[in-house]
């Protein structure tokens, strides 16, 4: 190696500049992602598998109003993501004004989509849908479910209402600094890369856990 490719990659690394070509908020909520994405991965897989080695795993959602429901939490999320990207856009033209608008309507979208999930777990502990059991009406229909069926259920939905609450909070504190020109378009741009990621999530979860429990 000659003096001036040790130079070259020695100022690299002395600070003041990116080595991996983007800012170190970027590559941390890069990293942050990926791991959060094991996490979400291994327990997707976890509830895979114990519905096919379940015998009679419950399929407990009717079209109306169980299938729609959760369809209509579904637009709110994708919805969510246009108003993100909307707000992406404005922080790179310097538009505080209309970043924090985007933002506003992405909270907006999130909140909503929990306020509807809370709603429809409401309606499931009321039926008697429990981490330990199931309801009676369902221990009719399938006598052989397995009742571990509640803890995956609220275990792995509660898990991606819980990233979305953070995420609705994580907004907020970026709306208030980029209107107060506190923040850059860099920090919308990564809380953007956080929101993306948890509604690419639910994609998984959606059909996983509705359009394939679907009553007849």
């Amino acid at each position: 190696m000659d003096a001036h490719t040790e130079m070259v990659l020695e100022s690299r690394w002395a600070g003041g500049v990116r080595p991996y070509a983007m800012g170190s908020k970027k590559l941390g909520m890069w990293l942050f992602i990926i791991s959060d994405a094991l996490t979400f991965s291994a327990v997707i897989i976890a509830y895979s598998y114990l519905r096919v080695a379940s015998p009679q795993w419950p399929t407990p959602f009717p079209f109306n109003p169980a299938i729609i429901f959760s369809t209509l939490m579904t637009f709110c999320l994708l919805s969510s993501s246009l108003t993100m990207v909307m707000a992406v856009s404005a922080a790179h033209r310097h538009q505080h004004r209309k970043t924090v608008f985007w933002l506003l309507m992405t909270m907006l979208f999130g909140t909503l989509f929990v306020g509807l999930h809370l709603t429809e777990w409401f309606h499931l502990i009321e039926e008697g849908l429990r981490t330990n059991r199931l309801p009676a009406e369902w221990v009719t229909v399938w006598p052989q479910a397995p009742q571990i069926f509640g803890s995956t259920f609220f275990g792995l939905t509660g898990l991606h209402m819980l990233h979305v609450s953070v995420g609705v909070i994580y907004l907020g504190t970026i709306a208030l600094g980029f209107g107060l020109k506190k923040f850059e378009s860099e920090d919308v741009e990564v809380s953007g890369l956080y929101w993306h990621f948890v509604d690419l999530v639910w994609m998984f979860i959606f059909p996983l856990v509705y359009l394939m429990s679907v009553r007849y």
